[in-house]
């Protein structure tokens, strides 16, 4: 009888390591691979953005990125090497077409994802990055396309990083870092760098905010002074470094003689001048099919008890905006 029973549990043993699909081997098999899928695609990222910048990559940087052993480095270079993905040249490393190609896929999802996680799910700015890369490497080609299409086809994620097109088309990064602004008058913020995390939270902790127009009041070796007309920023010349700005585009120009339409009071009519460029993906799609493009007519109707959301008439329609949206849309007062 005992005998029986062992050779019964030994079996059972046997069956769920050893099934195909969805026994305990098959499984770990699946969840390396994807291990293994998951940091060759790291190091495509890391080899992409260090060709962004103008450098090649090299075993030891690969090795600080993914903080894995250096033997483990030339494991996953040959590796890489004989699916075409990258070519050694002495210490240096560059990404072959193919994977040049798979690199941007990754980073494309990346920075969608983030788009949606900012746009649709409202997640904190600090958390996106790290949500972001774990889902990064779980879509499809097609499922890209139709996350894309879904958020408004987006030109740049939440930091201000350019997204790449389908077709593979990476736009070079906006502006410089604000230690390097030597320019008087003001300028706005086009991109705001999430590593290290603890310089990001920095940022954020100021209150500073990609699109913002700000200006520089002082400057020193120990501090940035900036304000945007009403509030006064401190950060450190580190930090500091971490926040690029451009010159205002015409759109901020155009700002500058206008309201948001959170604003407005009521029944006073206004005409859209231009959405803040801080609306983008699926937010600025919904605008748009709103009618809420420049020119239009529009103004506060139906008051609201709660003051949030309210109605406002568009184009002969009654629409609902949130506070918050409403301050997105930049309008000029009419008579």
């Amino acid at each position: 009888m005992n005998i029986t029973f062992w050779l019964l549990l030994v079996l059972i043993l046997l069956v769920v390591t050893f099934l195909p699909r969805v026994g305990l081997f098959a499984v770990y098999k699946i969840y390396r691979a994807a291990q293994e899928r998951e940091q060759m695609e790291d190091a495509l990222k890391h080899l992409l953005d260090r060709e962004q910048q103008g450098r090649h990559a090299s075993p030891e940087s690969l090795a600080g990125t993914l903080d894995i052993p250096r033997g483990n480095v030339m494991q996953l270079i040959e590796n890489m090497e004989t699916q075409d993905l990258l070519e050694s040249r002495g210490v240096e490393l560059q990404l072959t077409t193919k994977g040049q190609r798979w690199a941007l896929h990754v980073v494309r999802a990346h920075r969608l994802w983030e788009r949606y996680l900012t746009d649709e799910a409202r997640m904190p700015l600090a958390k996106i990055h790290g949500e972001a890369s774990r889902r990064e490497h779980s879509l499809t080609e097609a499922q890209l396309n139709d996350l894309d299409a879904a958020l408004g086809h987006p030109t740049r994620d939440p930091h201000g990083d350019p997204i790449p097109t389908r077709e593979g088309t990476l736009l070079k990064a906006e502006g410089m870092p604000l230690t390097a602004w030597q320019a008087e008058g003001p300028m706005r913020i086009v991109h705001l760098e999430d590593e290290p995390a603890l310089a990001f939270e920095q940022i954020l902790a100021a209150g500073l905010r990609l699109g913002q127009t700000i200006r520089i009041l002082d400057r020193n070796s120990q501090r940035y002074l900036l304000t945007d007309g009403e509030t006064e920023y401190r950060l450190a010349p580190a930090v500091a470094a971490n926040v690029s700005v451009a010159a205002l585009p015409e759109s901020e120009v155009a700002k500058a003689s206008a309201i948001p339409l959170a604003e407005l009071t009521h029944n006073q009519r206004a005409e859209i001048v231009i959405l803040d460029d801080a609306v983008q993906g699926f937010t600025r799609r919904r605008f748009l099919d709103l009618g809420l493009t420049p020119g239009t007519v529009i103004y506060p109707e139906l008051k609201n008890f709660f003051g949030d959301p309210r109605a406002y008439r568009v184009r002969g329609t009654l629409i609902a905006l949130r506070k918050d949206q409403a301050a997105q849309i930049w309008v000029k007062p009419v008579l």
